[in-house]
């Protein structure tokens, strides 16, 4: 049985269809997990993700770490019943009114207590020594950021085999993109960073996406990154995204193109980019 099996089974049902016994069981590990002297703060953002992050938090709450940590939710605004799913599961939950990733992100980094800072996204889920994984890179000399791989949850539209050849190609031109540009490999679902550095330089809170990506670029200025490419560390996140063009195949297309045009410049380092109009917050 795969490692994600189990979590699968909660993931997108309503918080009043998940079993209650089951509910006490996240909570009482995820109140054994908690230090008030963490190493690393493992924090997650959600906003209207009631039917997602009992299953992240499960899949949090199950990982075997050898430090201690603190487990932080950040409702952002939500809507739905987010906020009750957060405080049944025992994490320690924060409401940020502010809405953007950036704020949310921004508001648990201001509580956080560790040495290290993992983000975590609530569609998501996370291998059993995925924090471990990510504290290991960290502590390495001069590095002041990690990042790792993901894949996609298959569903009827989102066959296990094209998604299998799609992360193949993804994975292949984002190990070159990272030689010279890891900032554009990093997604906030599997990031984490130096804590006191990153509060330093804090979240961009004035775009609408990217904002892990800029503190990444930041980041860049204060020691070196670390890609890790093992399988402890690769998230398993919802497919959402993967139909913003309108299917599977057009996503897959359009990225290829994509990925040809700027493989050149990938090669090159850049410390500044232009923002988009459209991605900023007005």
């Amino acid at each position: 049985m795969n490692w994600h099996s189990k979590y699968l089974t909660i993931f997108d049902k309503p918080i009043n269809e998940v079993p209650e016994d089951l509910i006490q069981e996240i909570r009482n590990k995820v109140m054994v997990k908690q230090n008030d002297k963490p190493i690393a703060s493992v924090i997650l953002i959600a906003h209207n993700e009631e039917k997602r992050i009992l299953s992240c938090i499960w899949s949090l709450s199950e990982n075997i770490c050898n430090v201690p940590i603190e487990i932080i939710a950040v409702n952002n605004n939500s809507t739905d019943q987010t906020m009750k799913a957060m405080e049944l599961s025992g994490v320690i939950s924060i409401e940020e009114k502010k809405k953007g990733p950036g704020h949310a992100r921004q508001c648990g980094l201001n509580h956080a207590r560790g040495k290290y800072h993992i983000c975590i996204d609530s569609d998501t889920l996370y291998p059993p020594y995925y924090i471990q994984t990510m504290v290991d890179a960290l502590s390495k000399p001069h590095v002041v950021y990690a990042f790792s791989l993901w894949s996609f949850m298959n569903d009827k539209n989102h066959s296990a085999f094209g998604l299998f050849f799609y992360e193949m190609f993804r994975d292949f031109f984002l190990i070159i993109q990272s030689i010279k540009r890891p900032e554009l490999c990093v997604r906030g679902m599997a990031f984490g960073f130096n804590t006191e550095i990153g509060k330093e330089i804090g979240f961009r809170t004035d775009i609408k996406r990217g904002e892990d990506g800029s503190l990444a670029l930041a980041l860049k200025l204060y020691g070196k990154s670390k890609f890790i490419l093992s399988r402890k560390a690769r998230v398993l996140t919802s497919n959402s995204t993967l139909n913003l063009d309108g299917s599977f195949s057009k996503s897959f297309t359009r990225r290829i193109k994509k990925a040809f045009k700027n493989f050149i410049s990938i090669l090159h380092s850049k410390n500044d980019y232009i923002d988009e109009d459209s991605n900023l917050i007005k």
